[in-house]
């Protein structure tokens, strides 16, 4: 690991600040990411802005038909959550099948979507939910949020502070999960509501997707079989020593049909 300064502000304002006018800041909030690549000296930052000190960040509440979670807000609470559990069922069980203990303790929601790893669940949530997320200078649709592998629509000095949930009449998730990391070689969303009929799809590229074939499939018959014989194309999607992209566009399917059975 390389020298960096720390720092941990007390307001949005001050964290903004210090990101916008420090070279090469980092933000970090529960550091499931940030840490490991700096000891492996993949990640040199000149400064840490710390943001656990910033008062207002953690925790769930409604706003009218909307669940809204903090961007601190762990893992494991967004899991363990009465209010998600009761309105968002599928979102707390996606939550508890990210990482590890350790890691559903100590990750948040916001350092999640930020990072935007290609293989990580929330952005299906954000995606298949059709979620707004909220930073300290405006709100951007889950749509637009999620750009390219790593990138997101974060511009320089904007911070992630909430992510809003419409709560849908019907959601669910499922994943093929690596057994090491519990990553997802394929993950997929699926939701009906009031943002519509939606399918996403992470794990599978190099950044969440919609599958629009399969929406208007459910939007006409809600039924796992809807989705039977719909692929999607390999092109373009990942592959590694996990699995090919062959294999994670069958697992698209595959997985679509697990999500909507769950859902009910």
């Amino acid at each position: 690991m390389y020298e960096f300064d720390y720092h941990k502000p007390g307001s949005l304002e001050e964290a903004a600040k210090l990101l916008s006018s420090e070279e090469d800041a980092s933000l970090i909030a529960g550091g499931m990411t940030l840490l490991p690549t700096m000891k492996q000296r993949l990640a040199a930052p000149t400064s840490v802005i710390d943001l656990s000190g910033i008062p207002g960040l953690k925790g769930v509440s409604t706003e009218g038909n909307s669940v809204v979670v903090g961007a601190m807000t762990t893992h494991n609470e967004v899991a363990s959550d009465a209010t998600v559990r009761s309105k968002i069922p599928a979102l707390a069980e996606l939550a508890g099948q990210i990482g590890d203990a350790q890691v559903r303790n100590r990750g948040t929601i916001g350092g999640s979507i930020a990072n935007n790893d290609p293989a990580a669940d929330y952005p299906a949530a954000i995606v298949g939910l059709g979620a707004t997320v909220r930073t300290n200078q405006r709100e951007v649709a889950a749509d637009d949020f999620f750009e390219e592998l790593f990138e997101t629509a974060l511009e320089d000095g904007e911070i992630v502070t909430q992510v809003v949930f419409p709560v849908p009449e019907k959601a669910g998730y499922r994943k093929f999960h690596n057994p090491a990391s519990r990553y997802a070689i394929v993950g997929t969303f699926v939701s009906s509501g009031p943002q519509g009929t939606r399918v996403a799809v992470t794990g599978a590229g190099p950044c969440v997707f919609r599958v629009p074939e399969m929406e208007q499939a459910l939007a006409s018959a809600w039924k796992p079989e809807a989705v039977d014989g719909i692929r999607v194309s390999a092109d373009e999607l990942n592959t590694d020593l996990h699995a090919s992209a062959e294999y994670r566009a069958h697992l698209v399917t595959v997985m679509a049909r697990r999500a909507v059975q769950a859902a009910g």
